[in-house]
């Protein structure tokens, strides 16, 4: 059943209200400005050029005559459109309030001093074109349309309630030329005292506030559990951390974490598990251990978070003690596994991301070269030979859980991959 919304319609500004675009706007200003030969101001006074049209912005705030405006402009889209565009990053609640103003019937559209063309490209590259009914954007990188106007084209045929976010004067005085509401997006770049100036229906100081004035009691869904596996030595925590920063840029909520550890209880028993003073422990030991920290782990971490709604992103979960302990040590997977169905009660990762290694000695070879290694580390290459084996039969028993990867691929084209097959299946849940 939909809930009631305070508006049916809303439309939205973009840098300022829907992404975060201070490093892209910026840096693309420098470069023209340098390439000018101009002084640089600082950054406080260069945000005064988030929001309007890049002409009547150069017009009003430098000496510049009609010839070095065009050459500025020039040069700001060049390095926009090669560099600035991807500096931009979605702003935390947007992609979940977005999601839930659609599933409960909301037309939503875009109203933008922004290039149109620019605008589809930007939205796109950060997967949030999908939300939006409609796209309006200014022709050119001059100011020929007006907000006011831009607002009246965004806007539907009917609805029953409007309203502009933004977090310029120029927003709500569109707003207020259509005759709907308008929220300030106070997070924004607005200078001080503009927004409340220009009198909105409502200031939201943050995206979180701006959340509950457009979906009364909004709560995100259900989050994603997402794991990370492979050998030792596929490139595992390098690609984690890297999807943990790229997946914030486009506005998920992250939480990383890993095992053994994540919490306090699960770090300890991670310490007994792989130092190297303990090479006596037996492999029932071993697997019992892990499955221990992993309950604590759900418990205190991995549960309470996705429920939250955020995106839990995990390095190994289940699937490496059942492809190290069962299938590594021989304690075999079966076994491994109904001991670890105690401690993650249910908790499955939605997607498990697998970077493949054919040759495990190679693996093995690349994580000593890196570091000390640590007491499974330092097992024999029949040991992880066998761990690869326990790995290739689990994702051919749960195809549809496990995005396998090249392991042995260049960083940068990797993490690309990576990247590419997380967001679909993301979009793919989200079910839009």
């Amino acid at each position: 059943m939909q809930a009631k919304l305070p508006y049916d319609a809303v439309v939205f500004d973009l840098d300022g209200t829907l992404t975060c675009s201070e490093d892209g706007i910026l840096s693309s200003l420098r470069y023209a400005l340098n390439m000018l030969g101009a002084p640089v101001p600082p950054d406080d006074e260069l945000k005064r050029f988030i929001g309007p049209p890049l002409r009547e912005t150069f017009t009003c705030t430098t000496a510049f005559s009609d010839e070095q405006i065009e050459r500025a402009i020039r040069y700001y889209v060049e390095h926009f459109d090669r560099v600035g565009l991807y500096l931009y990053s979605v702003f935390p609640y947007i992609r979940p309030l977005l999601h839930t103003l659609k599933q409960n019937g909301a037309y939503l559209a875009v109203a933008t001093s922004k290039p149109l063309v620019r605008t589809k490209t930007l939205l796109e590259h950060l997967r949030l074109a999908r939300y939006f009914d409609r796209l309006v954007g200014e022709e050119s990188n001059d100011a020929q349309i007006g907000k006011a106007e831009l607002i009246t084209r965004a806007l539907p045929e009917t609805c029953r309630s409007a309203v502009m976010v933004g977090d310029r004067k120029y927003d709500i005085e569109g707003a207020k030329a259509n005759g709907i509401d308008s929220i300030g997006a106070g997070y924004g770049y607005g200078p001080e005292g503009e927004l409340e100036a220009a009198e909105p229906t409502h200031i939201a100081d943050t995206t979180e506030t701006l959340a509950q004035l457009l979906c009364p009691g909004f709560k995100p869904a259900r989050g994603y559990f997402l794991s990370m596996e492979g050998l030792d030595g596929s490139g595992k925590t390098t690609q984690i951390n890297r999807l943990a920063k790229q997946l914030k840029t486009y506005g998920y909520d992250v939480t990383q974490t890993r095992e053994p550890g994540g919490c306090k209880i699960s770090e300890d028993i991670r310490n007994l598990v792989l130092t190297t003073d303990n090479m006596e422990m037996s492999a029932p030991c071993e697997a019992l251990l892990y499955a221990a920290s992993r309950a604590q782990h759900v418990h205190e971490v991995i549960r309470p978070a996705v429920e939250a709604g955020k995106l839990v992103l995990c390095d190994r979960f289940v699937d490496s003690s059942i492809a190290y302990q069962g299938g590594g040590r021989e304690l075999g997977v079966k076994e491994v596994g109904q001991i670890n169905e105690f401690a993650i009660r249910e908790m499955v990762p939605d997607a498990t991301i697998y970077l493949r290694m054919t040759d495990s000695a190679q693996a093995l070879k690349r994580r000593r070269d890196a570091s000390k290694p640590d007491r499974l580390e330092s097992q024999p290459q029949a040991f992880f030979e066998r761990t690869r084996k326990a790995y290739d039969q689990l994702i051919k028993e749960n195809p549809k859980r496990f995005l396998v990867a090249d392991g042995s691929k260049p960083v940068d084209e990797l993490a690309n991959d990576i990247l590419k097959a997380v967001l679909d299946r993301l979009e793919a849940a989200e079910g839009l």
